[in-house]
């Protein structure tokens, strides 16, 4: 729809009205309510979350693990010798690490999406994404977990083993709880980072947030509303975040002086 023909079905407060204030308006039409347009925002957004969602969780366990083997790795006793096998787990882990800090996450969705994975729908398209953040997601977690470990004192380890638990025990019990709660800013940072990295996912063709608004402006040419429009949906989605992280923060403190 033209200009003109949206102005003369317009109210007429609108069409009396100041002409900036029609521009807008016709804006914010073609932008959310001309042709479904809105769709497009949904859709990308289904599709944003999805892959924050299943990277993180897939970051976290790859983190986990490899923050597990590292800190008992450097924790070991001096002077003894580790084990060959987990030396060379140890060995794979600090290379994994290095590869994965080394490298765009770009170059690392191209790599995965055109060279190993080769996915042709959709669904494939989104599980390489998914996939993809997730191990770069790990590489970031690891440290992030391997360093709230490390700050647990020792005589926490110690103690654990004393009670007859072993080390798998107590990591589980004793020191990843405690470690938790000091990571748990660095870790929601790292969830905030994950949510907007998602909008590269368009350079593979995933039709997320970001792909969604491309479309809209190559349907209207109009860029500045559309843009300002995804700007703002990235904003809310990291305040909410941002609000649910600062609530659990403070029960996780609460639940402390008890």
């Amino acid at each position: 729809m033209r200009f003109d023909e949206w102005l003369t079905a317009a109210p007429d407060w609108l069409s009396g009205g100041p002409e900036w204030l029609q521009q807008l308006c016709y804006s914010f039409y073609q932008t959310w309510i001309m042709d479904g347009n809105w769709k497009f925002f949904a859709d990308g957004l289904r599709i944003t979350l999805l892959t924050t969602v299943g990277a993180l969780i897939l970051g976290v366990l790859i983190g986990v693990f490899i923050a597990i083997v590292r800190s008992a790795y450097d924790s070991r006793r001096a002077g003894t010798r580790p084990n060959p096998l987990f030396w060379l787990l140890n060995l794979i882990c600090k290379l994994y690490l290095t590869v994965i800090r080394g490298t765009p996450m770009m170059v690392q969705l191209l790599i995965s999406c055109f060279v190993i994975m080769l996915p042709r729908g959709e669904r494939e398209l989104l599980m390489c994404a998914i996939i993809t953040f997730g191990i770069n997601s790990g590489a970031y977690v690891a440290e992030i977990v391997r360093s709230g470990i490390m700050s647990i004192s020792s005589g926490q380890m110690e103690a654990g083993r004393s009670l007859g638990l072993n080390y798998g025990q107590t990591m589980r019990y004793i020191i990843i709880p405690q470690a938790i709660k000091n990571i748990l800013p660095a870790l929601g940072n790292e969830l905030i980072v994950l949510v907007k990295e998602t909008s590269i996912v368009t350079t593979i063709g995933l039709k997320d947030l970001t792909k969604g608004a491309q479309i809209i402006v190559t349907n209207t040419y109009n860029t500045m509303m559309t843009y300002i429009s995804l700007a703002v949906i990235y904003l809310v989605i990291v305040l909410i975040l941002t609000k649910l992280l600062g609530i659990f923060e403070r029960r996780l403190r609460a639940s402390d002086r008890r």
